[in-house]
C-alpha cells in the first residue's frame, strides 16, 4: 500500500484571510470617523466672559478661636468687674488656692463656708469645691464660680503654707480632717463688723447716711 501523506493547507489562503479582515477594520475605521463640514452661513458663536465674584470673608480669619472667643463674652457677661477671674486667676499672687477657707454667699439661700480642696478651672464652668462639719457629718458642696446666684466669695483664712496637691482629697479622712470652721468664721464676721462699727463712728453717721441730732428743751412746758 503506499503511505498516506497529510493534506496541508498553503499559506496563501491564511494571507488571503488576514488580508481582508484588515480591509474590514480599514472599512469600519472611516465610517466612524467621519467628518461633516459645517455649513458656510452659519452665525459666528460669541463667547462670553462669566463674572467671577470673589470668595466671600472668612469667618476663621475673624475669629481664630471660636470657642475662646464665646468663653471670653460669656465671662465679661457674667463677671464685668473681673473680680472673680481675678480671685482664681494663676497669675495673680494673692489669689485664693487650695486649703484657704473660703465663704460663698448666696442670693437665694444660706451662705456655705468650708476648707477649699478643689479648683476646677473651666472657663465658664469653673468651680470650687469646698468642706464643712455640719452636725459632726462631712458635707462638700460645688460652687460655680461665675453663677448668677452667687453673689460673692470671701477669703475667710489663707492657709500658712503652701499646699503642694492640686486637690486635697485626703482631708476626707480622720487623721487630715479639719472638722468645723464655724468658729473661725464667726470671729472673722465679728472683726469686720467690729471695723465697720469704727468706721461709722468716726464719721457719726448712721446707715441712712444722716447725723445724730440732739434738740434742747423740747416737749418742756413753761
Amino acid at each position: 500500500m503506499a503511505p498516506v501523506t497529510p493534506t496541508l493547507r498553503p499559506l496563501s489562503c491564511w494571507k488571503s484571510l488576514l488580508r481582508q479582515s484588515r480591509l474590514q477594520k480599514s472599512a469600519t475605521r472611516s465610517l466612524t470617523t467621519y467628518y461633516k463640514p459645517k455649513p458656510i452661513d452659519a452665525p459666528k458663536t460669541v463667547k462670553r466672559r462669566i463674572k467671577v465674584l470673589p470668595p466671600p470673608p472668612s469667618v476663621r480669619a475673624v475669629w481664630k478661636e471660636p470657642i475662646q472667643e464665646v468663653t471670653k463674652s460669656q465671662i465679661a457677661m457674667l463677671d464685668p468687674t473681673g473680680v472673680r477671674t481675678n480671685l482664681f486667676s494663676k497669675t495673680n499672687l494673692e489669689a485664693a488656692r487650695v486649703g484657704d477657707i473660703l465663704l460663698v454667699r448666696l442670693k437665694n439661700g444660706d451662705p456655705f463656708a468650708g476648707v477649699c480642696i478643689n479648683i476646677r478651672r473651666r472657663g465658664v464652668d469653673s468651680g470650687i469645691l469646698l468642706r464643712n462639719e455640719l452636725t459632726r457629718v462631712g458635707v462638700e458642696m460645688w460652687f460655680k464660680i461665675y453663677s448668677p446666684n452667687v453673689e460673692g466669695i470671701e477669703v475667710v483664712q489663707r492657709k500658712a503654707k503652701r499646699a503642694r496637691r492640686a486637690r486635697l482629697t485626703y482631708m476626707r479622712k480622720p487623721k487630715h480632717d479639719m472638722g468645723s470652721v464655724q468658729n473661725i468664721v464667726l470671729a472673722y464676721q465679728r472683726s469686720r463688723g467690729a471695723l465697720r462699727g469704727s468706721t461709722t463712728g468716726a464719721t457719726g453717721e448712721l446707715k441712712g447716711g444722716k447725723r445724730k441730732v440732739k434738740v434742747k428743751g423740747k416737749g418742756k412746758k413753761n
